[in-house]
């Protein structure tokens, strides 16, 4: 312990104020895990952490009597949340949990020190800890060595830190993409000997991990950390199914190594701050390759339909990862769709299929924009600048016909009301038949004039016996 390096770590003058409410009922405050290694990073936190010696009761007494926002989701855990001071703030009880080793969570006990708490945790550089308000610095496991020498290691044996809560092998991988650190050689090899245990580990919490790696400074050094020692297999299996030998004619490019750089190339498409969607929809972009590899009398490596395949695949491995319903819909239908835009440059598109391309993509173009220029990785300089021209294009032409038409909302140019007026018929599946219609007219050849419309309307009726003698009101 040191109080010299505690004075020298950047600490909020609201965690001061907090342990000052904590000294003043007799009660250890620190400032614990993420919280230390960032500020002794300098990198910005958003939640401060602290463990203290009071009990979960206890600690809801104390910020209960400053705040109303409380978060109590975590109480059986000994973890209390609370606004304080405008900051989020977790403050747990410290914890001496024993694990069976078999399900998957762990016996939770309320230990009374600090070491005991700090030895639990996953790795040295989360287990450093500082007093409030007195800055007392405790590092029991040499992690500020390890932040120095840009190294992940646990504070215990990694084979019982792993046995105890597997998912922190994948927090392995997570921390040296969000970090850019090596592991080191006794974690690495308890990972690869270990990656079955992950089976022990909720769908839940797995995909926690996986989208904070995936939202990382550098993804694909996790990424590739979990291919080489075998998690991957264990969660998301299509990645490392990538890894598919090349013919001897060299007719294909290395999927997996493929996959990789259109991860990294689609972050450099991002605007403001990780798009961890776009990053996944990279990702998975490819894996219906391995079900479709085909060899033609030509010998040439096809890939027909991966798109729709790989969409597929991806909607049921993002479900059995528990993914929200609507980030599936959207990472499977940039999948199916990142395809379409390499017919744009033989010259076969006219307006009607630009048309048809922004409406199929919907509010995902701007991601689609993105991915489709993501997956350009030819090292053929002069390919690679004429699929750059063509997507060039193919986005000034939707700008172009954009500003003739409302491209972002594109509708029939009659609304329901207008074909039961026209008709005459009473709300139902043939009103949606029609509209449908009109909107493929609407597709084909751009805003109609009403009459045009009303005439087009009136002529499919009559082809499919919905026709009225009565004229039009």
């Amino acid at each position: 312990m040191s109080d010299r390096i505690g004075n020298q770590i950047t600490v909020p003058a609201v965690a001061d104020a907090l342990g000052e409410l904590f000294a003043a009922g007799g009660h250890e405050l620190h400032l614990v895990g993420g919280s230390v290694r960032d500020a002794i990073l300098r990198r910005p936190s958003e939640d401060l952490d602290f463990a203290t010696s009071a009990h979960p009761d206890t600690t809801l007494e104390i910020l209960g009597a400053q705040t109303n926002t409380l978060w109590t989701t975590g109480r059986e855990f000994g973890t209390i949340g609370a606004m304080f001071r405008g900051q989020r703030v977790e403050v747990t009880t410290f914890r001496a949990d024993s694990y069976d080793r078999v399900s998957r969570n762990p016996s939770v006990a309320f230990g009374d020190n600090l070491p005991d708490d700090l030895r639990r945790r996953d790795f040295t550089i989360n287990a450093m800890a500082v007093s409030v308000p007195g800055h007392e610095f405790s590092d029991l496991f040499d992690g500020l060595g390890d932040l120095a020498r840009q190294v992940i290691r646990t504070p215990a044996t990694p084979e019982d830190s792993f046995a105890d809560d597997p998912l922190r092998m994948m927090r392995a991988a997570r921390f040296a993409a969000q970090l850019g650190f090596d592991v080191d050689a006794p974690v690495r090899t308890a990972m690869t000997n270990m990656a079955g245990d992950l089976d022990r580990i909720t769908a839940e919490r797995i995909r926690d991990e996986f989208v904070k790696l995936m939202g990382g400074a550098d993804p694909v050094v996790g990424l590739r950390l979990m291919v080489s020692t075998g998690l991957a297999e264990r969660c998301l299996p299509e990645l490392p199914a990538l890894r598919m030998a090349i013919d001897e004619h060299a007719q294909h490019k290395d999927v997996y190594e493929h996959t990789l750089t259109v991860v990294r190339n689609a972050m450099s498409y991002e605007d403001d701050g990780p798009d961890v969607t776009l990053r996944i929809a990279a990702l998975l972009h490819d894996i219906g390759k391995p079900d479709t590899k085909g060899v033609g009398a030509d010998g040439r490596v096809t890939f027909h339909h991966h798109e729709v395949v790989g969409a597929r695949m991806a909607r049921k491995r993002l479900r059995e990862l528990r993914f929200p319903k609507e980030d599936i819909a959207e990472i499977s239908h940039l999948i199916a769709l990142h395809l379409r835009f390499y017919g744009y440059g033989r010259g076969e598109w006219t307006d009607s299929a630009v048309r048809r391309y922004v409406t199929d993509a919907g509010p995902s173009l701007s991601r689609l924009n993105k991915l489709v220029r993501s997956d350009v990785t030819t090292r053929n300089k002069r390919k690679a600048a004429r699929l750059a021209a063509d997507y060039d294009a193919l986005e000034e032409r939707v700008n172009r016909i954009a500003a003739e038409e409302d491209l972002a909302r594109v509708r029939p140019d009659l609304d329901g009301n207008d074909i039961m007026r026209l008709l005459k018929i009473p709300a139902g599946p043939l009103v949606g038949e029609a509209w449908k219609h009109l909107k493929e007219l609407r597709l084909d050849r751009g805003p109609l004039a009403p009459e045009e419309a009303e005439a087009e309307l009136l002529a499919w009726a009559r082809e499919n016996g919905v026709t009225s003698d009565e004229p039009p009101s």
